[in-house]
Formats: structure tokens, C-alpha cells, sequence
């Protein structure tokens, strides 16, 4: 009994080491067309075209005025103002009030109140609650609340035209009602 396990294990030895002779010769073939392909293969690589030499070039622009400055557009509204029709001289020369600071697309009404026969409306903005009467001024634009109702606040806005004159617009807040 002991024999059979032996004579199992010289077996497949012997096999194991015919097969390793047997992949030997392959692996020589395949060596040989290898060092013939790449005797045969004629790379063909274009050279490289030289990097073009960097001129730096002086900037002359920095005296002057940055076209993008808050200075600049100062003094363009005051030149503005200046003018005897300016919608904005008025507006300008006013303290401006905390809800002018946000854009009119982020306030929201959520109701309107009277109190002695005075209306006034309620403005969520930034999770807060505001309340606005007729004369208060809302939005980046300039806008006066002219009309309150139940259900809008009306507003006269002062914004540029295409040719960059200052006109009123008409504006309204509608009521927003939360959707159940």
C-alpha cells in the first residue's frame, strides 16, 4: 500500500517535467519571431517641431483705470445724478434701507396685515419676516412700494434701458401660498 502513493508521485513528476520540455521548444520559437519582427519593423516617427520662443510683452494697461472698479462706476453714477432730469439723483442722495440690499427674486410675500386703515404687507427674506408699507423701498433696483393689496405689493423700480438711460419700471410681488 505504501508503494502506490510513491509510484503516483513519480508519475506526475515525470509528466510535469515532459511538459515543461514540451512548452521549452514553443517558447523558443516564439523568441526567435520576435527578434525577427522587430528586426523587420521600421518605426516611422516624425521629429517633433521645436517649441516656438516665448516673447514677453510688456503691460502698458497698468496705470490706467480698471474698467471693472467699483470707483469707476461711482463716478459714472454721480455724473449721472449730476443731470437735471435723473431719475437717480434723488434716489442717490437717500439712506438706503435694510431690504434693498437683496434682489427681489429672493423675497417672498407671505401675507398683508392693515393696521388703522394703513396696509402693510408681510416679506419673507432669508427665513425672516419683514414688514413693508406703502413709500418703503425693496430690491436692488431702487424699488418704492407704491401699492399694497391682499394678494401684491406694487413697486416703481429705476433701472438702465438699452441705451443706458434710467427709467421706471413697474413691478409687482405676487402673494406666494404654500403648496399642501
Amino acid at each position: 500500500m505504501m508503494r502506490r502513493p510513491n509510484t503516483l508521485r513519480l508519475l506526475a513528476g515525470t509528466l510535469l517535467v515532459a511538459l515543461l520540455a514540451g512548452c521549452g521548444a514553443e517558447n523558443e520559437e516564439l523568441q526567435e519571431w520576435m527578434e525577427r519582427q522587430r528586426r523587420e519593423a521600421k518605426p516611422n516617427v516624425s521629429p517633433l517641431t521645436p517649441p516656438k520662443k516665448f516673447e514677453a510683452q510688456p503691460y502698458t494697461s497698468a496705470q490706467a483705470v480698471d474698467p471693472f472698479s467699483n470707483q469707476k462706476l461711482t463716478v459714472a453714477v454721480k455724473a449721472e445724478a449730476r443731470q437735471p432730469n435723473s431719475l437717480l439723483g434723488a434716489e442717490l442722495n437717500r439712506r438706503k434701507e435694510p431690504l434693498e440690499s437683496y434682489p427681489l427674486d429672493s423675497m417672498m410675500m407671505v401675507g398683508s396685515v392693515a393696521k388703522q386703515a394703513k396696509p402693510f404687507a408681510l416679506l419673507r427674506v432669508d427665513n425672516l419676516l419683514y414688514q413693508v408699507k406703502l413709500g418703503d423701498y425693496i430690491g436692488q433696483n431702487y424699488g418704492r412700494i407704491v401699492k399694497i393689496t391682499e394678494t401684491q405689493i406694487e413697486l416703481r423700480e429705476i433701472v438702465q434701458d438699452a441705451a443706458g438711460e434710467w427709467i421706471e419700471r413697474p413691478t409687482t410681488l405676487q402673494l406666494q401660498e404654500k403648496a399642501r
